[in-house]
């Protein structure tokens, strides 16, 4: 019987590596958790740990923190991706952002290390609105961002999780670009009012400048290099460059993607939102 081979989660407790993690091991894969936290631990800007974090393992699901754009992060995942190849790990599945040119030089560096792999650019997450950085404004009542009036086609973190178990464990993803979109366009005001109609709060949207923004990041704890980073990032990609639904759900599952609706119905469900 041929032996399982251990997938390594980067990103491991996050959005997505949570859920990913969570799918592996009810396949009944081995599954070792990649962050500062884990056994043995792995951290992004400790090179020491990448090598005892990819022993025995033969895939892994790279996310990188804070984000592709960073400066630092094409070099990190060029050398990543060639230590993992060469330690036996074959198959790296990556996840991207859409309409960020400089998150598609850290692709452009994973594809060229000699992996079987697969790139996911990802759409707005769902779940930003009921895990981490936007809970504390829904539940205020006012989810303050740079958003304008642009559509976004916000796409379920559980969607993301079953496209790359699928890209992890299945023959005819390798070498594929999946866009993951949701199935309709709704602005953040759209978005805001879904929610309020499925959690029976009030939740508005106002839209506010990248420097508002990032200042309120600051004054929430967040680094101000971070804050900056972030709230150019978002304001780059919600100028409307990623204003239209892709087909990478339905070609890597086969399926359509969940919609908005579906996500704020469950997430009200769970009480996250009740305050």
């Amino acid at each position: 019987m041929e032996e399982k081979t251990t997938t390594l989660v980067l990103g491991g407790t996050g959005k997505t590596g949570r859920r990913v993690a969570e799918r592996l091991t009810a396949l009944g894969l081995p599954v070792r958790i990649g962050s500062r936290s884990g056994t043995p631990p792995f951290d992004w800007n400790d090179q020491s740990t990448w090598a005892p974090a990819l022993e025995g393992v033969g895939a892994v699901y790279v996310t990188y923190y804070p984000d592709l754009v960073s400066p630092a992060a094409a070099a990190s995942i060029r050398a990543f991706s060639e230590l993992a190849v060469s330690s036996g790990a074959r198959r790296l599945v990556l996840l991207s952002g859409r309409g960020e040119e400089e998150a598609q030089v850290s692709e452009r560096a994973l594809q060229e290390s000699g992996a079987d792999w697969t790139i996911l650019r990802a759409s707005w997450f769902c779940q930003n609105f009921n895990e981490y950085y936007l809970l504390e404004p829904v539940l205020s009542g006012v989810v303050a961002f740079p958003a304008g009036n642009v559509a976004e086609p916000f796409v379920d973190a559980d969607d993301i999780a079953d496209v790359a178990v699928a890209a992890l464990t299945e023959d005819g993803h390798a070498g594929q670009v999946y866009e993951l979109t949701g199935p309709r366009l709704l602005t953040f005001a759209d978005a805001a009012e879904e929610i309020a109609k499925a959690s029976g709060r009030p939740v508005q949207y106002i839209p506010v400048s990248p420097e508002e923004y990032a200042q309120a990041l600051t004054e929430h704890g967040v680094p101000a290099e971070e804050a900056t980073m972030l709230a150019e990032l978002f304001t780059k990609v919600l100028d409307g460059r990623n204003a239209h639904l892709e087909d990478g759900i339905q070609r890597a599952l086969g399926r359509q993607p969940r919609d908005f609706a579906d996500y704020a119905r469950d997430a009200a469900a769970t009480g996250v939102w009740n305050g």
